[in-house]
């Protein structure tokens, strides 16, 4: 466990031997989640100052304070102890009095102070290996898949829900300790620099590019700097470590020749190192296809949803291949049906199921939702989104998921200015205008669903993050008891 002489040596290169026998079981950025005898680190957000709730996480018993200098005048009171890291002494750091009062770390940047802890305390756990994983999409499923899988063998943390930037990942590394044989770590970005960044940090042996869009094309411009911030994974990779490729994207298969890690290349196209065919798709019952390794051929069956999920299967059984798995292990991972995140099946009024793909939303990913929609022999219902940070992609992108989802659903709700745009182009492609609903909000958009939805409907959900989508979900979700109600509104055929 983290020890306060470990935050000292982290941040001053110095470890008072009164310090190394104060346990720091938790590390916390937010003040209302702080418990006795946490690290709490002020970092100053869009919104809102980590320093101006230092106060209350003192309240709730924290023993230790990252800060930057305006912590000074913000209400400590005298019952602290400030160790300016400018310029750290020996003086400074003489044993403390007792009783123990916290400690207040000032810093010049409490987010590189975190990550410097981070990095810290990554060094001390060299046995456990590092895999990386990134992508425009299916970063996170792949992430859940590939600890199922290693879990098999190795005792494995992993990064939780979004827990994937210059922040999150660093709490995540922070979770170390001598049990931990693997992790693997989802590596999101938002501009250059930040994935290598993340890798500076975490030492990544396995690094995992699942494909390159257009997400984040408002940030970066072009689709080529976006293939150019992913790369940086696999070009923080050592001479000993693997690169897992998806051959199927042109971009990534291109990173081949930017690493000096060994490359496994997966994909549907034979000349991967572990490719797929034969794959068929039993809705809601999962996915089967055969799977080609090195003259060796298996038929298998997992319980992972739509066609699109091969490639997230791929992914995952290439680490274990990598790591030295038996296929039994591999396979059982495989079955996991924990590490399906993306997209649930959710009993919802009326005697319908709502496919939730809340978790994110771009033209890729929503065309595959829509898809597995299109597998379904059910009554079909989209309610799509906005997707944001597409830049010049924007509206092009909202109208290729439109024509698509003209080709699959029965009813189409769209949400949002942008959402109006997958609207209108569904209407465009042939889709009835009766069929077509336009709603400003959530709010709108789940009572324009309750006209229309009905018993045995199968009802995708799916936007950005930013467009709160899950509130459909959790406005639409049976509760428990509630009978199934044919509705009295349109049905259509």
């Amino acid at each position: 466990m983290l020890t306060l002489g470990d935050l000292y040596e982290a941040l001053t290169s110095m470890r008072p031997a009164d310090a190394q026998r104060i346990a720091i079981p938790q590390v916390a950025i937010d003040s209302r989640r702080v418990q006795a005898g946490a690290l709490f680190v002020a970092l100053k957000g869009e919104t809102r100052d980590g320093h101006d709730f230092i106060p209350e996480a003192l309240r709730r018993g924290a023993a230790a304070i990252i800060a930057e200098p305006r912590v000074e005048g913000r209400g400590l009171g005298p019952n602290v102890r400030l160790i300016d890291t400018f310029s750290p002494s020996v003086a400074g750091l003489q044993p403390s009095p007792q009783p123990f009062v916290p400690v207040v770390f000032v810093v010049p940047s409490s987010l590189r102070a975190l990550q410097q802890l981070a990095a810290f305390w990554r060094r001390k756990f060299p046995v456990c290996q590092v895999v990386g994983v990134t992508g425009s999409v299916g970063k996170s499923s792949t992430k859940e898949l590939v600890a199922a899988v290693l879990r098999q063998r190795f005792d494995t943390l992993k990064s939780e829900g979004n827990l994937n930037n210059e922040i999150g990942l660093p709490l995540t590394l922070l979770q170390l300790d001598e049990t931990r044989q693997r992790a693997v770590l989802e590596m999101g970005m938002y501009a250059l620099g930040e994935i290598r960044t993340l890798c500076e940090i975490a030492k990544p042996r396995v690094g995992i590019v699942t494909n390159v869009g257009p997400v984040h094309l408002e940030r970066l411009g072009s689709i080529e700097r976006i293939a150019q911030a992913k790369a940086e994974l696999v070009e923080a990779l050592s001479a000993d470590g693997v690169a897992i490729l998806n051959r199927d994207d042109a971009r990534v298969g291109a990173m081949r020749d930017r690493t000096r890690a060994r490359v496994f290349f997966y994909g549907l196209d034979p000349r991967s190192d572990l490719w797929a065919d034969g794959i068929e798709s039993f809705g809601l019952d999962g996915i089967a296809f055969g799977l080609h390794y090195s003259g060796e051929h298996l038929r298998v069956r997992i319980p992972l949803l739509g066609r699109h999920s091969v490639h997230t299967a791929l992914a995952a059984a290439s680490v274990g291949l990598v790591e030295g798995l038996s296929w039994d292990e591999i396979l059982h991972g495989l079955c996991d049906v924990s590490a399906q995140l993306r997209l649930i099946a959710v009993p919802a009024e009326k005697g319908a199921t709502i496919l939730d793909d809340t978790y994110n939303a771009s033209p890729t990913s929503t065309l595959a939702a829509l898809n597995l929609l299109a597998e379904l022999s059910e009554r079909k219902i989209a309610v799509l989104g906005d997707m944001l940070e597409l830049g010049e992609y924007a509206r092009e992108g909202h109208q290729i998921v439109g024509g698509r989802a003209a080709q699959v659903v029965d009813a189409l709700v769209v949400v949002g200015a942008r959402g109006r745009w997958i609207g209108e182009a569904a209407r465009e492609a042939g889709l009835a205008e009766e069929r077509v609903f336009f709603a400003d909000d959530n709010a709108q958009a789940v009572e324009m669903l309750r006209q229309v939805m009905g018993a045995g409907d199968m009802i995708l959900v799916k936007g950005s993050r930013g467009a709160k989508m899950e509130e459909i979900v959790s406005a639409l979700a049976r509760q428990n008891g509630e009978d199934a109600r044919e509705t009295n509104g349109w049905r259509g055929p």
